[in-house]
């Protein structure tokens, strides 16, 4: 293969030559475990979520004191799920 036609290794401007268009084929060919996974929904593009495991939280306003933000925060990340699992224990333990 000579240098002109090495394949592109990164997107630009330039079009495709006439071999570079010949040699091309329908994604359905080139990759049908790829087309079908897509066509089913499977398919998930990088930082997308997938389908929810647990029923889905609400997202909802909340003023909290000072104090009981700086004691969940001062024990890194993951505060508020830890607020949300102290409440949580609240509402079981009255049940």
């Amino acid at each position: 293969m000579s240098k002109a036609e090495k394949p592109r290794r990164y997107a630009d401007d330039a079009p495709l030559t006439e071999a570079e268009l010949k040699r091309m084929r329908p994604a359905r060919e080139a990759m049908p475990d790829l087309v079908a996974a897509y066509e089913r929904g499977e398919l998930r593009y990088r930082g997308q979520r997938g389908p929810q495991k647990a029923p889905v939280k609400r997202s909802q306003t909340l003023r909290l004191s000072p104090e009981v933000l700086d004691f969940f925060k001062a024990k890194g990340s993951g505060w508020q799920t830890r607020i949300d699992d102290a409440l949580l224990a609240i509402v079981r333990a009255a049940r």
